[in-house]
């Protein structure tokens, strides 16, 4: 069986492939990235590298013959991304892959505010509609969006703003959500099946905060404030409103529109969803936001504090 993933040099990409090789040989998994000078190490590892890009169809048909599988990691461009994810699923009809594993998001209904839902809610329409048998993998809110790639804001300034209370949410590893993923791929039966990747406990952005802030022993304080004013502090951070292909600002590599309106639908409910779907695929349950921050504590730790004005 041979496996073909996109967005293969990113974040979950590569956590994938290191799941995948210890499963299968190296030359049965294809790895599609725009840049395949990126992924060297894994060519010389014996997997097969193929140059794709969402925003060039033929690219991706080429990319994805001879594949059985596909995991199609969803494209970043938050709320301009639905265009890019058909023709990927066209390209997988054309070149002949049977099964199709996509990474959604929970909590997906046409009255969900959050834009990245929004681009998920239509991509798999277009897959349940497609000749492909599918599989949905519904990742809740990654715990390392907030813990190792904003928590080093927060640390440093000593402030977490944020406009989502009094929702409550449950975060979970990516890398739970990654080995959920390969046991579908490398697995049997999970055909036209919805899994809702999540944590165990339902927590509110505030008493992650007061986590971090306890496990670092570095005091944050917790600000609410509106969406207005969450655009004011990504504004004032640099960080575009709509999607900028490989930006990062400060370890975000999100656009203030997707994050904006991701905290009012936290802010409103949406996303206050608990599965035992992680267990179920994994045999054990899903690891828990003290956790991560247990793990990342030495990073944490050492995060000097922001020069005061």
């Amino acid at each position: 069986m041979n496996i073909v993933m996109t967005g293969a040099s990113g974040q979950y990409g590569r956590a994938a492939i290191e799941l995948l090789l210890q499963r299968m040989p190296a030359e049965n998994l294809i790895l599609m990235t725009r840049t395949p000078t990126k992924l060297e190490e894994y060519a010389q590892r014996g997997c097969r590298i193929r140059r794709g890009d969402f925003d060039d169809p033929a690219s991706l048909v080429e990319a994805f013959k001879g594949a059985d599988r596909l995991l199609l990691i969803s494209g970043t461009r938050v709320g301009k991304r639905i265009a890019q994810h058909k023709a990927a699923i066209e390209a997988a009809e054309q070149a002949g892959v049977k099964h199709l594993v996509y990474t959604s998001f929970i909590a997906i209904t046409k009255k969900n505010p959050s834009v990245a839902v929004q681009d998920h809610l239509v991509t798999e329409d277009m897959i349940r509609a497609s000749r492909l048998e599918w599989t949905i993998m519904r990742d809740a809110h990654y715990a390392d969006a907030m813990i190792v790639n904003a928590g080093p804001n927060f640390i440093a300034s000593g402030v977490w703003a944020s406009s989502s209370s009094p929702g409550r949410e449950t975060l979970v590893w990516r890398d739970d959500c990654v080995e959920c993923a390969v046991a579908v791929l490398c697995g049997e039966g999970h055909e036209r099946q919805i899994y809702n990747i999540t944590g165990s406990e339902l927590l509110s952005l505030q008493e992650v905060c007061e986590t971090l802030s306890d496990v670092t022993c570095r005091p944050i304080q917790w600000v609410d404030t509106d969406d207005e004013g969450m655009y004011a502090i990504f504004d004032a951070m640099g960080i575009p409103r709509e999607p900028v292909d490989d930006q990062v600002v400060k370890g975000i590599s999100w656009n203030s529109d997707d994050m904006v309106t991701f905290e009012r639908a936290v802010r409103e409910g949406y996303f206050s969803v608990i599965s035992d779907d992680v267990e179920r695929l994994l045999g054990r349950p899903p690891r828990s936001v003290r956790e991560l921050v247990e793990a990342n504590v030495e990073m944490l730790r050492a995060v000097p504090p922001m020069p005061q004005p």
